[in-house]
């Protein structure tokens, strides 16, 4: 592990400029794309350790075998953390880890590797925040049929439950799922992320049975925390803009709106599935079958915390204005297709825009609309930023430095949507970049790095970059540094 260096603490920044009191900095990951130890300790395989051994689907042939090690090197990643001045961490865990085949009792190795981080974590002072799911099935669930059977959201209760008993007494934040839309438009629509499968229909039923998955978690989770934790679920809702001010380019946005978030946000915050989404995707499920009596109760059991995914704006047309897709990226056009409606809709890149490695469009202003629509639509409802970040082309300088100043640029911005979201009325609790550390980035392998610590896969060593000495400046002053550099 490389030290990081420490700088004199700055000047309090005037109170107009600072975060709100309490407001948590942290920075998160996931459990696949981290810890390697894929078959230590009674781990079996998941959904994306069979996705990633399939021939053409990872760039280079890249697996989470290893990924960043975190599963050995917990501890210094946590002193790490520490060093950087973190106040929470958000990992998720493994269900293949706890759980080998989805059902059963616990392995308590896998089980202990858990216990060992939290404890880890509050030593360090660091707030745990647990993710009970990012996209890691255990593959005996899938060969049973995976997120479009109906059984599956009830294998996720027991789970849920094992979790809360094993960390309910020193985990004090949980979030049931991470872009539930991934997992069920990419993993069995687009077919781009593990399982793989191109099924509309299977897509559809796989987001009605994480929806009611998530109601039955929260359901466990209350009957089973301390009454001072507190539920959550993380959504990557799409800002979704139409090319022009058309009737047509309207409907474009209005489909996507309906398929990218309130096909989550409908059952989840208000009780029911949009009337258009149903209409638009009634050739392909019955959803007066696939919804059965007291779903919709169970479902929107309420959260105490939104957790919003943000990277880029989603930018739609009607078909014949031209394609302008932005190729397999992972929040990008192509991976709407094959989706319920897409022959409908186009999709485009800003013009104009500076763009990420992964030629996403930076657009700090879209973060700041997204914040206020949600805090427009559902009032009241406490928000937590719990993913944003970039991968652009760092390397390690002769000198053994990784300047990364895009990335500031960008959390600069970013954070500075979140503080004009904040004085406008969105009542947003914290902040967790992406990622505490370059890691397996899912069907791009190692080829993309989203972290603020560089790592040297050959050798795991970690080396933070400027941004993440930046962040750590952000996060000792309570607000951000003057010109955006510190």
């Amino acid at each position: 592990m490389t030290a990081v260096r420490t700088d004199t603490a700055p000047k309090q920044a005037p109170e107009a400029t600072r975060f709100p009191t309490g407001f948590v900095w942290g920075a998160a990951t996931a459990a696949y794309q981290v810890e390697g130890a894929a078959a230590e300790d009674g781990r079996t395989p998941s959904i994306w350790d069979t996705f990633s051994r399939t021939p053409g689907k990872v760039r280079n042939g890249d697996t989470g075998d290893i990924a960043a090690d975190h599963y050995h090197r917990y501890r210094d990643d946590v002193a790490l953390m520490k060093q950087l001045g973190l106040k929470a961490y958000r990992f998720s865990i493994s269900w293949s880890r706890v759980q080998p085949t989805g059902r059963g009792p616990a392995v308590e190795r896998g089980l202990d590797f858990y216990r060992k981080l939290v404890d880890e974590l509050l030593e360090a002072g660091i707030t745990p925040v647990a993710t009970l799911y990012h996209w890691d099935l255990p593959q005996e669930l899938e060969d049973a049929g995976g997120w479009p059977q109906r059984v599956t959201a009830e294998r996720f209760a027991d789970y849920s439950a094992i979790m809360a008993g094993a960390l309910g007494d020193r985990v004090g934040m949980w979030t049931t799922f991470n872009e539930p839309w991934c997992s069920a438009f990419l993993g069995y629509g687009s077919g781009v992320h593990a399982p793989g499968r191109t099924e509309p229909a299977a897509a559809l039923r796989a987001a009605h049975h994480l929806n009611l998955a998530h109601g039955r978690a929260i359901e466990v989770l209350r009957g089973q925390l301390p009454a001072a934790a507190q539920t959550s679920v993380t959504l990557n809702l799409h800002q979704v803009r139409p090319l022009t001010a058309s009737a047509a380019d309207a409907d474009a946005a209005r489909r996507i709106d309906a398929v990218g978030n309130r096909v989550f946000t409908g059952p989840m915050l208000r009780g029911e599935y949009p009337e258009d989404l149903i209409a638009d995707t009634s050739n392909l499920v019955d959803w007066s079958k696939l919804v059965q009596d007291g779903d919709l109760a169970a479902i929107s059991r309420p959260v105490d915390v939104l957790g919003v995914n943000y990277y880029t704006p989603t930018l739609v047309s009607t078909p014949e204005k031209g394609g302008g897709g932005s190729g397999s990226d992972v929040h990008g056009a192509s991976d709407f297709s094959p989706w319920p409606g897409s022959e409908h809709v186009a999709f485009h890149l800003a013009e104009g825009k500076e763009r990420t490695a992964m030629n996403w469009s930076i657009d700090p202003n879209g973060l700041y609309d997204l914040l206020m629509d949600v805090t427009r639509d559902h009032p009241g409802l406490p928000l937590m930023v719990t993913e944003n970040g970039a991968a652009f082309d760092d390397y390690v300088s002769p000198e053994g430095r990784v300047e990364d100043p895009e990335r500031i640029s960008y959390l600069h911005g970013h954070l500075d949507a979140v503080q004009r979201a904040v004085a406008d009325g969105a009542d947003v609790r914290g902040y967790f970049l992406w990622s505490l550390m370059d890691n397996f980035e899912w069907a791009y392998g190692y080829s993309k790095r989203f972290g603020t610590v560089y790592v040297d896969y050959a050798s795991q060593r970690r080396i933070p970059k400027s941004s993440a000495y930046w962040y750590a400046d952000v996060i000792r002053r309570h607000a951000l540094p003057p010109g955006g550099l510190s």
